[in-house]
């Protein structure tokens, strides 16, 4: 394994790496602790793992922090959950800031309490102007939810002439998406050994390369996304292309 991380310095690392951040529960359950602790360690997974992203050269990282169904959960947990982001957003914005990382966040945020959405905003107001990696966080996002909204968007605009249905092609669409600005992810990351992407950027992964791993998402480290982009860089990406003899 050494021989592949090594090997690593010499790639070229993806732009954008996408990650389904997955185990925090089952991480805390196998040591007899409460979810909380897991969601805890998975905040210090979430600092290692944008610390590394930008020392790699990536340049952007897409974090799948909450998800749309996530508001079900029960309330104790949701109630955990906001208070460890309201930390991350006081805490660990101004030591961004100074690393030169851009901070972006996608998702329905009407849903979050009005402090919750004050501190994102000041974030990206904050970040706006910085020209290293761009941390964006999917949070109380939902892949159909996005794609639904911006087909109802597209409509309005055809209804008040705005767009002729007849020019609606994959580039329109790609407009109306909340990453709209954000290239496709290269590269996704799930952890805990689950393999789906759980509603997770539908349209945007038609032609990622996608690396499942056992690892649970608080013992993810800089060398797991080391070796995931190795793996990466191992393959061939053919975007539907046909390659060699027919």
């Amino acid at each position: 394994m050494q021989s592949v991380i090594e090997k690593t310095d010499d790639m070229n690392p993806p732009v954008h790496v996408a990650i389904i951040m997955d185990g925090n529960g089952r991480w805390a359950k196998s040591r007899g602790m409460p979810r909380a602790i897991g969601h805890k360690n998975g905040a210090e997974a979430v600092r290692r793992t944008v610390e590394a992203a930008g020392e790699y050269g990536v340049s952007y990282l897409t974090l799948f922090g909450f998800s749309s169904e996530n508001w079900n959960r029960p309330k104790q947990e949701i109630g955990d959950l906001m208070g460890l982001l309201r930390l991350y957003l006081r805490s660990e914005i101004a030591e961004l800031h100074g690393k030169n990382v851009r901070l972006l966040m996608i998702g329905d945020r009407s849903r979050f309490e009005s402090d919750i959405i004050g501190l994102i905003e000041e974030a990206e107001r904050t970040t706006a102007g910085n020209t290293g990696l761009t941390l964006v966080l999917a949070l109380s996002y939902g892949g159909r939810q996005e794609i639904v909204a911006a087909v109802q968007a597209i409509a309005r605009d055809a209804a008040d002439n705005r767009l002729d249905p007849a020019d609606i092609d994959d580039s329109t669409v790609r407009r109306y998406l909340l990453t709209a600005d954000i290239p496709d992810p290269d590269l996704l990351i799930r952890t805990s050994g689950e393999q789906r992407i759980s509603n997770f950027l539908l349209w945007q992964v038609a032609y990622t390369e996608f690396i499942f791993l056992e690892t649970l998402w608080p013992d993810f480290s800089k060398e797991d996304l080391r070796r995931a982009i190795s793996e990466f860089n191992s393959r061939e990406r053919r975007y539907g292309a046909a390659v060699g003899p027919a």
